[in-house]
């Protein structure tokens, strides 16, 4: 059976942070100390595996939940993942035979309740419900990762917010500099560790966000255009993974930027400068209510329809910075 792990903080120890497995709403703190997410997946998993429900002696809301992904980790993420998300963004899947990857800051980590702070030139603020796979031991070289031995290079998943700044993002063409603003990647609540059978289970996790009660973004992650073997796989030949490093799996459609229409493209793209073009985006963004504001709250959930695989519930509060 999956094992949901929390980091958390007692609000009168600053600084210290605990690990605990989450049983409904108490916590079973873990014996060990583990500093960095890495530590917990190399030297904590079986400790954590063992505890029971009777060792559930710290009520979730006497503490403060962190972020599962400690900011020593890598943040990696795809793009353009969702046939879903491609067609509202004016593309078509199949002109994009290719597998999209990016960064985040490390430090864009938040905890799954804390406040999202909107930067005060930043105008059009989005959200991206992501299913976040963490990795369970190092990778120095490539590997080829087969469908159903998932369990071999991962650990748990999670759920990540890619907040985005188009506005940034976009008209400078920087995806980096767009998702990378201080706690623009909330994660959490849990880490769950799954057993080798359940990986296979990932196409039927179901990922829902809403905005102030609104379901924006609902689809299930079989719809992924690269499946998590192969993104795996195409990393670790790229570059060197860790233990407990995030890879951000992408998003499905609702965001609230959404292409314009095939025709007004084709004249901007033709008639407009490059400036005048985005100044126009920009300008028609403002005036998009989907975009976020301050105070709208962000609800995020990932689980499968039976239950079974629950990464708990995220809820993050937009404030003005």
């Amino acid at each position: 059976m999956a094992t949901s792990l929390v980091r958390y903080a007692h609000p009168a120890q600053a600084g210290q942070a605990h690990w605990g497995v989450l049983f409904d709403r108490r916590i079973a703190p873990l014996p060990g100390t583990y500093a960095t997410t890495a530590d917990l997946i190399r030297d904590g998993q079986a400790e954590a595996r063992a505890m029971t429900s009777a060792q559930a002696a710290v009520s979730l809301g006497d503490v403060t939940v962190l972020s599962p992904i400690t900011v020593n980790q890598q943040f990696l993420c795809q793009g353009a993942n969702y046939g879903s998300h491609v067609r509202e963004s004016g593309k078509d899947p199949s002109d994009m035979p290719f597998n999209t990857f990016f960064t985040k800051a490390s430090s864009s980590l938040t905890g799954p309740y804390d406040d999202v702070i909107r930067p005060a030139h930043v105008k059009l603020l989005d959200y991206e419900i992501e299913l976040g796979l963490v990795l369970g031991r190092d990778l120095t070289a490539g590997v080829q990762v087969k469908p159903d031995r998932l369990h071999e290079v991962l650990a748990g998943i999670t759920i990540v917010n890619d907040v985005s700044a188009r506005d940034v993002q976009l008209p400078q063409g920087q995806f980096y500099k767009g998702k990378s603003y201080r706690t623009f990647g909330p994660a959490g609540p849990v880490l769950l560790l799954l057993e080798p059978a359940e990986w296979q289970r990932w196409p039927e996790l179901h990922m829902q966000l809403s905005v102030n009660g609104q379901v924006r973004q609902d689809d299930y992650c079989r719809d992924m255009l690269y499946k998590p073997h192969q993104t795996v796989s195409e990393f670790s030949a790229l570059q060197n993974l860790h233990a407990g490093d995030l890879v951000a799996t992408g998003t499905p459609a609702g965001c609230a930027a959404k292409a314009r229409g095939k025709l007004s493209m084709f004249v901007a793209n033709r008639i407009l400068s490059e400036p005048t073009k985005w100044k126009m985006f920009i300008k028609g963004g403002v005036r998009n209510p989907l975009f976020l504001q301050p105070s709208d709250v962000m609800t995020l959930s990932i689980r499968t329809d039976d239950g079974a695989l629950d990464l708990g519930q995220q809820r993050s509060v937009v404030v003005q910075g």
